[in-house]
């Protein structure tokens, strides 16, 4: 699974969101498709990896992939039983923080129909909606 090798603060906090859409990485750039979020979240890297996992599988040996985005922020969590209180938990997972028409994968060297039957069995395995794009 992807995530940081190493991080400046190995807590943060969550942030919050500025509710505007992407203006960096909002349009198809390396492959052909893309795989592009209507909605702003966040992505684990476990998702990450069941849509590479998923888009892979389905093109079968031909053509490129590209994963346009990065889990970097790391979430804690507590244990099962910790009573409130006694300071914020350990590192859980990594996940990327998404907006709204950000490209998320990109696919190249292959059909158009194979290439929009692989996004969107990527698109399952995320948790935000997301739509199927061709470069301009």
């Amino acid at each position: 699974m992807l995530m940081p090798r190493k991080v400046k603060h190995r807590k943060i906090h969550r942030g919050g969101w500025s509710g505007s859409p992407a203006t960096r990485g909002d349009k198809v750039s390396f492959g052909g498709y893309g795989l592009k979020a209507v909605e702003e979240g966040l992505v684990s890297a476990r998702q990450i990896e069941a849509a590479r996992r998923a888009m892979t599988r389905s093109i079968q040996r031909g053509g490129k992939v590209w994963i346009r985005i990065f889990p970097d922020k790391p979430m804690t969590k507590k244990g099962e039983q910790t009573p409130m209180g006694k300071g914020k938990g350990s590192v859980d997972h990594f996940v990327a923080k998404i907006r709204a028409g950000k490209v998320l994968f990109e696919l190249d060297g292959i059909p158009k129909k194979e290439a929009e039957e692989a996004m969107r069995l990527a698109s399952h395995k995320l948790a935000i909606k997301t739509k199927f794009v061709e470069r301009q």
